[in-house]
């Protein structure tokens, strides 16, 4: 017990001594989620599988990992996993394609409308069913949208609405999924899930990657839907946990809500962060308009994704 009790101070004195040095910022919500976007009827367009069959409409459809992109008419566009409501048994199952949806005004904060669904396996022929956590980013007056799961893939657009599957950009040993993006000192960063751990390559043109490299690993849980953000000059790892335990109180398909944050000097160093803060999302996006700083959540505190205000001190 001793042992533990030193270990445990010496853990908050370190992390006392570099937030000081670093000036590091604790990421905080209001707690105040606005819920922003609900998948409406749809069908399923297949393949049928054991709970769902194909060309049979689906009152109920469950929304997880997803990304924002604002459009250059200044409206926010959701994309994300979905499938209609299955057994907590076969909760992946039927995530082979995107919704998407568009904002009513020029704020995040307001009703999202449903699109037609995007890059359905037909339109994906030769890969695999599934489609993961896609994340988008622009270059070059193209949208480049990156899915998962393993193999790691990606496909274009020029105007949100119409994507063409490009194939593969890199296979990883351990498998990858939940793809993340951002841009930083000349390069595009990417990190994502491998079994326990987040790894992370790099690229100057989205298309060729570099190597991998593990720069966060979880004991305590699977880390699910990582994100990273750039702040004061320092790096902010978001990661959503799972500890295999369901709730059933919780809205089916939320799986958790905790998402953990840990703070870096540098972009690859998280092996020995311990969390600065615990936050209440699932499947978090972290995403700035203006001087605001949003935090997302898919299937809590409400079945769709809703926003709240996070704010740093």
């Amino acid at each position: 017990m001793r042992t533990r009790l030193f270990i445990i101070t010496l853990m908050v004195l370190l992390l006392m001594v570099s937030c000081k040095k670093e000036r590091m910022k604790i990421p905080f919500q209001e707690n105040k989620y606005t819920h922003i976007y609900s998948p409406k009827v749809d069908i399923f367009p297949g393949p049928s599988t054991s709970e769902l069959k194909a060309g049979v409409f689906y009152t109920d459809w469950v929304p997880n990992d997803h990304t924002f992109v604002k459009a250059k008419d200044g409206k926010w566009h959701l994309f994300g996993i979905t499938h209609p409501l299955t057994s907590t048994q076969n909760v992946h199952e039927g995530e082979f394609m995107a919704f998407h949806a568009i904002s009513k005004a020029e704020d995040p904060h307001s009703d999202f409308i449903d699109l037609p669904k995007v890059l359905t396996p037909d339109q994906r022929e030769g890969e695999r069913l599934e489609l993961y956590a896609p994340y988008i980013i622009q270059k070059d007056g193209l949208y480049y949208m990156i899915y998962s799961p393993e193999p790691m893939r990606f496909a274009i657009s020029r105007d949100l609405k119409n994507w063409k599957p490009q194939g593969v950009l890199f296979r990883e040993e351990k498998g990858a999924r939940d793809p993340n993006l951002f841009f930083y000192n000349g390069k595009y960063y990417m990190i994502y899930c491998t079994e326990k751990s987040i790894g992370m390559r790099t690229s100057i043109d989205l298309i060729n990657w570099s190597s991998s490299q593990i720069i966060f690993t979880a004991y305590d849980f699977e880390p699910e839907s990582p994100t990273m953000v750039m702040k004061d000059g320092a790096f902010y790892l978001f990661v959503c946990g799972w500890n295999g335990v369901w709730d059933k109180k919780e809205v089916q398909g939320a799986y958790q809500h905790r998402t953990y944050v840990y703070f870096s000097r540098r972009v690859n160093e998280f092996q020995r962060a311990v969390p600065i803060t615990i936050l209440n999302a699932h499947a978090p996006e972290i995403f700035q308009v203006d001087e605001q700083w949003y935090i997302s959540s898919a299937e809590w505190p409400n079945r769709g994704v809703s926003i709240d205000k996070l704010n740093w001190k």
